[in-house]
């Protein structure tokens, strides 16, 4: 699977608002930063991931605009657009911002070590 075919199936599997289908995609220490903190370790992730599905219900998450800076046979690194959109207590609500993801290849499989995501005002 290329870097691009990963970041494809780990958008599909947010989607799924169900992390025993993204923790795979994930390195054990990997560290994710987002507006409302920093979360390192599976465990950490998994939390700040439920978190957000139980605020925004039916979010649907997308990744545009994909810049790849590194590509190559154990690193990859990648800069993209990401925008959601779902029900926030009761209303229809969407954002935007930017998004960092770092990768790494561990046994033939890419994880994900880093992602940055950083909302945009609206």
């Amino acid at each position: 699977m290329t870097a691009v075919e990963f970041l494809r199936a780990y958008e599909q599997r947010t989607n799924t608002h169900h992390f025993e289908e993204v923790a795979p995609l994930i390195a054990d220490n990997a560290v994710y930063w987002f507006n409302d903190g920093s979360f390192q370790g599976k465990d950490a992730i998994k939390q700040a991931f439920e978190r957000t599905w139980a605020f925004i219900q039916d979010e649907h998450y997308a990744i545009e605009d994909v810049q790849w800076l590194v590509d190559d046979e154990h690193t990859a690194v990648c800069i993209y657009l990401f925008r959601w959109q779902g029900n926030v207590e009761g209303q229809i609500a969407q954002g935007m911002g930017r998004g960092t993801s770092v990768l790494e290849k561990v046994e033939s499989h890419w994880l994900v070590i880093h992602e940055h995501l950083s909302s945009l005002p609206q």
